[in-house]
């Protein structure tokens, strides 16, 4: 039984890509064979004139054409645009100097929006189709044996390739790394030789360079590469993505042809990626575009950041670049893993020195060139394309695979295109990933019905006011409705197209149409109409209980459910009763909710079975003040009229409270103190209210001038001792001065010079002096 139901799904899916969803047409309301054909794949239109009865819409018109034929309709009067495909260029599958390796080549699809198209896409592998190989070297100091191995490849590589296919040629670039620290020592005298001393032979640093373009002359290729020099960097990553970007963009640099690229990567090391440039302080993200200068290096290696994995899987792509990573045994499992990331690329592991590197390419090649990958480029965002590989054995994905395709062996994909919307012309391709071959695909939609219709503006069927399109009348100017019947006169078809909407809303709801300022309602999905001014009602979509409309006990009328008798809730789902709504007081919810199915639904933030409290709430105290000063002391705003402005307390007055909740100010500032009490319903309150105020006493005047007098007196005399402290104080500096100079105060011993002693001369008179 399961297999004879697998079997007739799997007929079903063979048969074509025509056949989709075809029982069901999902549609809003449509009123003309356009915007039916638009809804969705499964609709057709009826363009039968007799077809809708009076007083009957248009968009029965549009359903499932199994659903069209049943209410009568003329098979060859419905319309249902089926998807197409026109080729352009179907050139046969041939051999030669311009194999054609692709058939069709161009084609021309119509869709049907949402109705997928299924083709086929034949692929043969030609002989002799040339090959164009790049090889790219690391010339870090640990790839010096490789390099003397390198230098003797041209010929021997060449040979190998021509073995295979009747043409090829072979280029040669290097790389190590960006010359900034930490990848490479950026000391002048290591920059220009980055290698140990011993080795005399040293390029200087660099990032990448592009050596020789793709030539057939294996001796020039030896020469070239005999020329070229071993270097060296710090660390062990390498920058084989900043060169592996620069050789695919580069093609007129590389001399990339119309062929089978490969590009051979040889190396012992990883590689730096995206976002590891932020080490050596460069922060600009790789632009994917070729920067060789006039000696072809890199200019921006310093400059631009390494490319991520996922740039390099896309530009290999888009140039139809198969890589070959030839590495060696230590790093053979990361570039496995990264092979996974980059479609059709190969990793091979390299003897220690570089010499198995001719039977390495030669399997690689072989390995890539028979295993074929079906893809698209430059899709639309409004067309899908999905593949079946070569054996139809796989599901429907992005990409068709087929493996083991030997040279001249013709494999088929089937290729299924689908319009999502209604689009203008598109153009895409599709082609096998490695080949410069695709097929271009151009895409249109058909949104549009191709009626036969009469060229006549006086129809009978309209009135003599309009002409048929599609089974519909399209009225002349100044007319409007179903047959053209609704004259506008005086009135503009905005304006009586704003009578059909409701509060400036959708017209008629969405649910009908507005012909001569009056809806005319849809039917709804059960069959039934909707109704009211504006559409707006159905008595379709109410509340349901037990998967019943209002729970089999009520009616839906636009949308609420009218209960019967003894029912209630918003389906009907339970019976009136307020034995569980009902207080000790005889009160339903307290007077704070309704009862509703046996419960209370509370209302203003009470809670409770009953809705005995509110957790949120606080006592009202000021918002009562006014109310208790005039109920407890006869004053206050509401003195004239207490009783009628405080209806919703009732108050006692107390000589003593054993606790007060509430603490308020009259209009005199006296604190008044009470209780309250809720009671049921909103806003009722109990009050006990204390007897007596407290009042400020008034102000001491005797006190307040005898204090003033006492302060300004005890102010004087402190200002008066001020003073003499401060007198004091300075005399005493004073007097101090004088003690100071008194001491240093000295008096000298040394003789006046102009005092002279007194001398006395004493002389006898008698004497002469006579002996």
């Amino acid at each position: 039984m399961h297999r004879a139901v697998t079997l007739q799904i799997l007929l079903l899916l063979l048969c074509g890509g025509h056949v989709h969803s075809k029982d069901e047409c999902i549609k809003a309301s449509v009123a003309t064979c356009d915007a039916c054909i638009k809804s969705g794949p499964g609709c057709v239109w009826c363009q039968d004139l007799n077809f809708t009865k009076p007083g009957e819409l248009e968009a029965v018109r549009c359903d499932t054409k199994s659903e069209i034929l049943k209410r009568g309709c003329p098979r060859y009067m419905i319309i249902d645009p089926e998807s197409t495909l026109h080729k352009i260029r179907d050139r046969p599958l041939s051999i030669g100097k311009t194999p054609v390796q692709i058939q069709p080549q161009e084609i021309k699809l119509e869709l049907r929006p949402g109705q997928p198209y299924t083709f086929d896409f034949t692929f043969k592998r030609a002989e002799g189709y040339p090959v164009d190989l790049y090889y790219l070297m690391d010339l870090s100091y640990s790839m010096n044996d490789d390099l003397k191995n390198v230098k003797n490849l041209g010929i021997g590589l060449l040979t190998s390739l021509k073995k295979i296919t009747g043409y090829a040629r072979i280029g040669f670039g290097s790389f190590v790394d960006k010359t900034l620290l930490p990848f490479t020592d950026t000391n002048e005298e290591k920059l220009q030789k980055p290698c140990p001393r011993e080795e005399t032979q040293c390029e200087p640093a660099f990032g990448y360079k592009h050596v020789l373009s793709l030539t057939d002359d294996g001796k020039k290729f030896e020469k070239m590469v005999s020329l070229q020099r071993i270097s060296g960097n710090l660390d062990t990553p390498e920058g084989s993505l900043d060169a592996i970007m620069q050789a695919v963009t580069c093609v007129d640099k590389i001399g990339w042809g119309n062929s089978t690229r490969l590009l051979v990567l040889a190396t012992d090391a990883g590689f730096h990626m995206a976002g590891d440039g932020k080490l050596a302080g460069i922060l600009e993200p790789n632009q994917e575009a070729c920067q060789l200068d006039d000696k072809n290096m890199y200019i921006k290696s310093n400059l631009w950041d390494y490319p991520s994995v996922g740039q390099i899987a896309r530009k290999l792509e888009e140039q139809n670049i198969q890589p070959i990573f030839a590495v060696t045994e230590t790093v053979a499992d990361v570039y496995r893993e990264l092979s996974k990331l980059i479609p059709k690329s190969e990793v091979g592991v390299l003897s220690n020195d570089s010499s198995n590197v001719v039977n390495l390419i030669v399997e690689a090649y072989n390995k890539l060139s028979s295993n074929i990958i079906v893809t698209h480029d430059n899709l639309p965002e409004d067309i899908t394309v999905t593949y079946k590989d070569c054996g139809g054995q796989k599901e429907h994905s992005d990409k068709g695979t087929c493996n083991n395709v030997n040279i001249g062996k013709e494999v088929t994909f089937s290729v299924t295109v689908k319009a999502l919307t209604c689009i203008d012309e598109k153009t895409f391709n599709i082609g096998p990933l490695g080949f410069n071959e695709k097929l271009t695909v151009r895409v249109k939609t058909r949104c549009k019905c191709e009626c036969d219709n009469e060229l006549n503006n006086q129809h009978e069927h309209c009135n003599k006011q309009g002409s048929i399109v599609c089974g519909t009348c399209s009225c002349n100017s100044g007319f409007l409705g179903q047959r053209c019947e609704c004259s506008l006169g005086q009135k503009d078809e905005a304006a009586l197209k704003a009578q059909c909407r409701k509060d400036n809303s959708t017209e008629c709801e969405g649910r009908g149409d507005c012909e001569c300022g009056v809806c005319k309602c849809h039917l709804t999905e059960a069959g039934n109409s909707y109704y009211g001014p504006h559409c707006e009602c159905d008595d379709e979509h109410c509340e349901k209980y037990q998967n019943k409309l209002c729970g089999g006990n009520g009616d839906c009328k636009c949308g609420e459910c009218k209960c019967k008798d003894g029912f209630e809730g918003a389906a009907c789902h339970c019976k009136k009763s307020k034995d569980g709504c009902m207080t000790t007081s005889g009160s339903e919810c307290h007077g704070r909710g309704k009862c509703m199915c046996n419960q209370c639904i509370c209302e203003r933030g009470y809670k409770g079975p009953k809705c005995g409290s509110c957790p949120s709430c606080s006592l009202p105290c000021q918002k009562f003040g006014s109310c208790i000063e005039c109920l407890g002391f006869g004053s206050g705003p509401f003195q004239k009229n207490c009783t009628g402005s405080c209806l919703n307390i009732s108050h006692t007055i107390e000589e003593k409270l054993p606790k007060s909740d509430c603490r308020v100010k009259d209009h005199e500032g006296c604190w008044m103190s009470f209780t309250m009490t809720e009671q049921d319903g909103f806003d009722k309150y109990n009050v006990k209210i204390l007897k007596t105020r407290e009042c400020p006493e008034g102000p001491n005047v005797a006190a307040i001038v005898g204090g003033s007098l006492a302060g300004v007196a005890l102010i004087g005399l402190l200002i008066l001792l001020l003073i003499k402290a401060l007198i004091y104080v300075k005399d005493l500096k004073e007097w101090k001065r004088f003690e100071k100079e008194q001491q240093r105060r000295k008096w000298a011993d040394g003789e006046n010079p102009l005092f002279q002693k007194a001398t006395t001369t004493v002389a006898n008179p008698t004497f002469t002096g006579d002996s």
